[in-house]
């Protein structure tokens, strides 16, 4: 790391903290040649790999930028779009690799998106997945009502069945 007012190319770091969200380290440094203090940020990158190939850098404004078309009239604030970016962006993380297929991005979406708003769901899902037919969309409806009745059986005993 240069030092932005000497040059000097190295720095010792004086103080490491990780950011609210914990996605990234900011740092204080200071140059052993000037003396003077800077502060750096790092994050761990990660790439997505389109499907012609391409590499682009991973961009939560990408996730709800694609989702907001699929919550449009529904009672989903820019709040929780936020905070479903954020959700996915853990998933895709966890994976630990540095690069993800562009598909694997949108079946990371699916489960946070389903918790968000079921008619969302269906609209980004019957795009996402390619739904063909009606029975594809009878086939989602049915498994998210199989869904409910599971859960409310957990809920209605408390024991789950």
């Amino acid at each position: 790391m240069f030092c932005p007012f000497c040059r000097h190319p190295d720095s010792r770091v004086v103080d490491s903290r990780t950011s609210d969200d914990g996605t990234s380290i900011r740092r204080r440094r200071q140059c052993p040649n000037c003396g003077r203090r800077f502060s750096t940020t790092e994050t761990a990158s990660l790439s997505v790999v389109k499907r012609n190939g391409v590499l682009e850098p991973f961009s939560r404004e990408k996730i709800i930028s694609g989702v907001r078309k699929a919550c449009q009239g529904r009672p989903v604030t820019d709040s929780d779009l936020a905070v479903l970016a954020q959700r996915v962006e853990e998933i895709v993380r966890s994976s630990g690799a540095s690069q993800i297929d562009a598909n694997d991005i949108g079946l990371a979406i699916l489960s946070p998106l389903r918790d968000l708003d079921e008619v969302a769901y269906l609209r980004y899902a019957s795009v996402y997945q390619a739904f063909d037919s009606l029975e594809d969309f009878e086939d989602a409806i049915g498994q998210l009502r199989i869904d409910h009745h599971g859960a409310a059986g957990r809920t209605a005993d408390g024991a789950g069945a």
